[in-house]
């Protein structure tokens, strides 16, 4: 719990956009888990072990959403001194017109970007967490990337 804890509930919190539902999420996604350790099987990493078991438990839950806690700033430039206080909110700015767009976007892209961007799984991994082809996984980031910056280049004119 101490090393997965805050992804599991960023995650849940991404699939239900409910605070209090993703923390009931995340207690029973670590019960689960705890019940079932004995059929880890190792295929894959314990992180994308307890991701799957938090997206399934929130699907069961019957809402899906966006998260909007995962932080962006760490794919928003920024220069090597200390920003100014107008710098920092036009950083701010930046990142809330990121969120904005992909919380448009549908939710097969919203998903992908999220555990590329946030939580780093690679092709091999979104696709077994998926449940879908490791090619489709490579398909969804390419449009979804495309469809952000296609609509951030119209928000920016």
């Amino acid at each position: 719990m101490d090393r997965y804890g805050n992804d599991i509930w960023n995650y849940a919190y991404f699939l239900t956009k409910d605070r209090e539902l993703a923390k009931d999420i995340a207690q029973e996604v670590f019960i689960k888990a705890y019940y079932s350790i004995h059929t880890f099987r190792g295929q894959s990493t314990l992180k994308t072990w307890l991701l799957t078991i938090t997206r399934n438990t929130a699907f069961r839950s019957k809402r899906s959403a966006f998260l909007r806690k995962v932080k962006l700033l760490a794919y928003v430039p920024s220069g090597k001194t200390m920003p100014s206080a107008e710098q920092e909110s036009l950083d701010k700015q930046v990142v809330d017109d990121i969120w904005k767009v992909i919380m448009d976007l549908p939710q097969k892209y919203r998903e992908v970007l999220t555990l590329d961007m946030h939580y780093g799984l690679s092709m091999d991994e979104m696709a077994q967490l998926l449940k879908v082809a490791a090619g489709t996984v490579k398909s969804r980031l390419h449009r979804a990337r495309g469809k952000v910056e296609q609509k951030l280049k119209e928000v920016r004119l």
